[in-house]
């Protein structure tokens, strides 16, 4: 996932999509302590894709609230 797929999402699919992505890296770290995991890069990757996302979400919260204080 790119940031630019990223940005393309709405608020709620964005909302969506991390909770989705954390969703999978709960399962994913289980996976890897029961010792099923076949590549622990899937861990990271999620992790990077969850922040990813959180950033984004963050940049809309703090321009919502810059063009609050402009008006």
């Amino acid at each position: 996932m790119t940031i630019e797929d990223v940005r393309n999402l709405s608020d709620k699919e964005l909302s969506k999509k991390v909770y989705e992505l954390k969703s999978n890296l709960l399962t994913l770290r289980f996976q890897a302590k029961a010792g099923q995991l076949d590549n622990g890069n899937k861990i990271r990757q999620c992790r990077k894709d969850i922040a990813k996302c959180l950033t984004v979400e963050n940049e809309r919260k703090k321009a919502k609230a810059l063009e609050g204080q402009a008006k």
